[in-house]
């Protein structure tokens, strides 16, 4: 899995979205979330452009096209560039290095339960930090939804 998430992440295989999403979307039905909408993790722009593509933003589409929800992937944002988190040693830097990193730039997730996609949780900052965001902006519910859990 491992392998797979980096090829998807750093090598530029955009094909393995696909069934990396199968799996996210085999755990979804053997466990239903509330959820109306799916939103991908946001890169900064710097690192999107970098990248050329936002991993969280090809596992969401490819994960809606499997459940029918509808992905929003332009309204949460990353209004400041970060450090990868997988370069931070401790869960307080995870935090600190997200905190207040996300916005929601209008209202559309307003009353909505929100479905955050995202590759891998290793503290759940990041997923923490967007949610902050959502709820801020009025989403009713957030659930994190990822890949891989790094442990």
């Amino acid at each position: 899995m491992r392998q797979a998430i980096h090829q998807l992440k750093y090598r530029n295989i955009r094909a393995l979205a696909a069934p990396l999403a199968l799996l996210l979307n085999d755990f979804l039905v053997a466990h239903p979330l509330s959820g109306d909408v799916l939103v991908p993790v946001p890169l900064h722009l710097k690192r999107l452009k970098e990248r050329g593509y936002n991993q969280s933003g090809l596992l969401a589409a490819e994960l809606g096209k499997l459940t029918n929800l509808s992905v929003v992937d332009d309204c949460l944002t990353r209004r400041q560039p970060t450090s990868p988190q997988a370069r931070t040693a401790t869960v307080e830097e995870r935090r600190s290095n997200v905190s207040e990193a996300f916005v929601c730039r209008d209202d559309r997730l307003r009353n909505r339960q929100v479905i955050l996609i995202d590759d891998v949780a290793t503290s759940g900052a990041t997923l923490n930090a967007c949610a902050q965001a959502l709820k801020a902006a009025g989403a009713i519910s957030v659930w994190g939804l990822t890949v891989a859990r790094e442990i």
